[in-house]
């Protein structure tokens, strides 16, 4: 598996073959598993482990026919153990959910500190996932507009023709929701570096912890046992919600925004030197 480093560099070398879009196409909603609980995923590595345990069983049930129509001189035919097999689908299934629950934190937070470190560790885990996404949309459309060096050749009418035939098949031409799926998730790749680092920031603020923290205090409050917590960049402010109480903390990180004209320098400064820095 690519570190994260390594995904991020790879797809910033993958987009860099894109022309940049308008992103007026209708996005579509994101995958489930970006606003799974733990207990969802939980829930969902089950279900993956009930279906292979279903074919274990009828693997039992149908060896044992096999075994007894084999001693009295009957033929099975061809694939009638096939119901007993475990698919490949199944299988990745399974091994997704299983990642999943392996990677989610589980633990107590007691402070702000570990409050806001464990949601780091979780929005880095679903921006892992959404790079991936990326990856994958992004491939897609470099396929289509690979199409450009040869337009840029095609001066003679034999190359002209040849160019025309390229553009009559769905591989060198792209489509509406190919596009929307690519903004879609490079929208969420936005989203969970946000927040990402957000979690961060917040977790070495001692300004913003120690706030939380005497607030847990006076108000006899488990810091992790939080019901929802958000982060609204725009407004540079934090929501944390416990069952009786919703308490909002803003303009904490103010010194951490970075815009995309950073993002810019970061992505030249990991070229050049591989890890990232905070000041980059």
């Amino acid at each position: 598996m690519k570190s994260m480093k390594q995904k991020l560099l790879l797809t910033a070398g993958t987009l860099a073959l894109l022309v940049n879009g308008s992103g007026v196409l209708a996005e579509s909603p994101p995958p489930q598993e970006y606003n799974q609980t733990g207990q969802q995923k939980i829930t969902e590595l089950k279900g993956t482990i009930d279906l292979i345990n279903d074919r274990l069983l009828a693997s039992g049930q149908l060896v044992n026919g096999s075994v007894g129509y084999a001693s009295v001189g009957r033929v099975i035919v061809d694939d009638a153990l096939e119901g007993g097999k475990i698919t490949e689908a199944q299988f990745v299934a399974y091994e997704e959910a299983l990642n999943k629950v392996k990677e989610h934190d589980y633990a107590t937070a007691e402070n702000a500190a570990q409050l806001f470190t464990q949601e780091h560790t979780a929005a880095m885990n679903q921006l892992g996932l959404a790079v991936d996404l990326l990856s994958s949309a992004t491939s897609v459309l470099a396929s289509a507009t690979a199409v450009s060096a040869i337009a840029g050749d095609a001066d003679t009418k034999p190359e002209q023709v040849a160019l025309q035939d390229m553009l009559n098949t769905e591989e060198y031409t792209i489509q509406a929701e190919e596009v929307a799926t690519y903004n879609n998730a490079l929208e969420n790749v936005e989203d969970y570096a946000q927040k990402a680092g957000a979690y961060l920031a917040a977790a070495n603020n001692n300004e913003l912890t120690s706030s939380i923290d005497a607030f847990t205090s006076q108000n006899n409050i488990v810091a992790g046992q939080y019901t929802a917590i958000t982060y609204t960049q725009s407004i540079d402010e934090f929501v944390i919600t416990w069952d009786n109480a919703e308490t909002g903390w803003t303009g904490y990180l103010s010194n951490d925004m970075r815009t995309a004209d950073d993002l810019y320098g970061a992505n030249a400064y990991m070229q050049q030197n591989g890890s990232p820095v905070r000041d980059m």
